[in-house]
């Protein structure tokens, strides 16, 4: 009896050991300040294949975006965030849109009909990556549109949360909002730290698929 018993004991501190032991592997699950950028490979709304390791050495934003979401639509008819797309290009920044929004769903686009978007709003990204699938969007855990991700030339996160400080539809107030999208872009080109590395999020859900 003594020998069963500390038998069970030592599964059951095995056990417990296995299960700690897995921890950590579990919260660094997904994207994380100060890690490599999860990799991934996409076709953008030109048909061209991209990979994210092959823009290391250049500091890359991800946008995700849905043309039927409200707040995406107070950055855009504003212009605000088609200015930030250019200002980040003159800093030499690839500047990816991502829609991830399932067909069928609010913000679905085709390759025309991506393409027909960022004509009329005249937007500048680098590339409209297409996700129907939901891909890249899980792999970042993107959860609004817009939802912003910032990555450093050596391919580390530097920055994920909002485009700014206030959840509002109001591009009035835009004006007060803290720009935290702007300040990680242009923190990451001078090679200096970013200030507010994570913020919350917000906009519409993500309209994936599942």
């Amino acid at each position: 009896m003594q020998s069963l018993r500390r038998h069970l004991v030592l599964a059951a501190l095995s056990l417990a050991s296995t299960s700690l032991a897995t921890l950590p592997s579990l919260a660094a699950d997904g994207p994380r300040i100060g890690q490599p950028a999860p990799d991934f490979t996409g076709t953008d709304s030109n048909g061209a294949q991209l990979r994210l390791a092959d823009l290391k050495g250049k500091v890359v934003v991800l946008e995700w975006t849905n043309d039927g979401c409200p707040y995406v639509g107070k950055w855009y008819s504003s212009g605000a965030m088609q200015q930030l797309q250019r200002d980040a290009a003159s800093l030499g920044v690839v500047w990816l849109s991502i829609a991830s929004s399932a067909p069928g769903e609010q913000g679905y686009v085709d390759a025309k009909k991506a393409n027909d978007d960022t004509a009329s709003r005249h937007a500048a990204p680098a590339h409209v990556l297409l996700d129907p699938q939901g891909v890249i969007g899980h792999l970042y855990r993107a959860e609004t549109t817009p939802h912003i991700f910032v990555i450093k030339p050596d391919g580390t996160l530097a920055y994920m949360g909002g485009a700014d400080s206030i959840a509002s539809t109001r591009i009035s107030d835009m004006q007060k909002a803290e720009p935290y999208a702007r300040e990680a872009i242009e923190a990451v080109s001078a090679g200096k730290p970013v200030a507010h590395p994570v913020t919350h999020p917000y906009g519409c859900t993500v309209k994936y698929s599942s």
